[in-house]
C-alpha cells in the first residue's frame, strides 16, 4: 500500500471516529460514568446537565462554566429514569455566597425526561451560582441536589471544543507517523526506551 492510499483510508477512518455517536454522546464522554456534566439526584440516579448561549457561542455545549453574563442561557436537564418523570421537580438558580435567586421554576412534572429552563436574561454577574433542584414525591420526603456553576470565566471554550482540538492533534500527529518515516523511527526509539 503506498502512502497515498494509507492517508486516504487513515482520514476516512478519523472522519468514521469524529461521526460517531458513542463519541461525542454527553459532549465527548463515552457514557454516563465519565461524564462531568451530571449530578446524583440519588444513589445510582443522575442527572445530565447542559447549558447553552445560543446567541453568543451557537455551537457550543458547557458544563460547569458559562463565557458570558447578561446572555441568553438555556439549562437543559435530561434524566432516564422513569420514576422522576413521574414526580415534580423544581428548579432554582442562585448567586453564591450570597443565596440570591435569579430563576425559580415550581414544582412540575416532566413526563419526557427533559427540563429546558430559559433564562432570558441570563446571569447578571460573574461569579459563583449554584443550580438547586428538588424532587417532590407525592408521598414520602422531598430530596434536595444541587450542582454548581461559574459565569463569566473568560474563555469561550468547551469541554466539546477542547476535546475537538484534542482529537484533531493526535489524528494529525498519527497521520505523520504514518507517512514519514523519520518521525515514525524516531518515536519507535522513544517508545522502545520507554518499554526498556
Amino acid at each position: 500500500m503506498n502512502t497515498r492510499q494509507l492517508l486516504k483510508k487513515s482520514l476516512f477512518g478519523l472522519l468514521g471516529l469524529f461521526f460517531s455517536a458513542s463519541l461525542w454522546a454527553h459532549g465527548g464522554a463515552a457514557g454516563t460514568d465519565t461524564d462531568q456534566c451530571k449530578f446524583e439526584l440519588e444513589p445510582t440516579h443522575w442527572l445530565h446537565y447542559t447549558a447553552y448561549q445560543p446567541q453568543a457561542f451557537p455551537a457550543e455545549e458547557f458544563c460547569g462554566s458559562l463565557p458570558s453574563v447578561n446572555t441568553p442561557t438555556q439549562l437543559v436537564f435530561d434524566y432516564q429514569d422513569m420514576r422522576y418523570r413521574n414526580m415534580a421537580i423544581e428548579f432554582e438558580v442562585t448567586k453564591e455566597p450570597e443565596g440570591t435567586r435569579i430563576f425559580f421554576q415550581p414544582a412540575q412534572k416532566h413526563k419526557s425526561g427533559t427540563v429546558m429552563l430559559d433564562l432570558a436574561k441570563g446571569v447578571p454577574d460573574a461569579g459563583k451560582y449554584l443550580i438547586h433542584i428538588t424532587l417532590v414525591p407525592d408521598q414520602g420526603e422531598r430530596l434536595d441536589a444541587h450542582m454548581a456553576f461559574k459565569a463569566g470565566v473568560g474563555a469561550a471554550t468547551s469541554k466539546s471544543s477542547i476535546l475537538l482540538y484534542v482529537f484533531f492533534a493526535l489524528a494529525g500527529l498519527y497521520v505523520l507517523y504514518l507517512s514519514n518515516a523519520g518521525f515514525k523511527r524516531k518515536v519507535d526509539g522513544v517508545i522502545a526506551d520507554i518499554k526498556s
